[in-house]
């Protein structure tokens, strides 16, 4: 590697500003902060719901006059 071209690594703490949840890692930048983490976000902890994405297909088969595939 070059000299005096690289950025300085060390290693900082990522804070987590839903639920305040933090790691350890290296980087670059002095200081960051994520909105969601693996610890808190729908995907990850089996919370998320498909209910209302359920809901705007039926509206458009029905706005459509289209058969889903549970009717036919």
């Amino acid at each position: 590697m070059k000299k005096g071209i690289h950025p300085e690594y060390h290693n900082i703490t990522v804070k987590c500003s839903t639920c305040g949840t933090e790691y350890e890692t290296g980087s670059t930048a002095n200081d960051l902060k994520v909105d969601t983490c693996s610890n808190c976000h729908p995907f990850y902890t089996g919370r998320q719901r498909f209910a209302a994405a359920q809901g705007r297909v039926e509206k458009f088969n029905k706005k459509y006059g289209l058969k889903s595939d549970e009717q036919e």
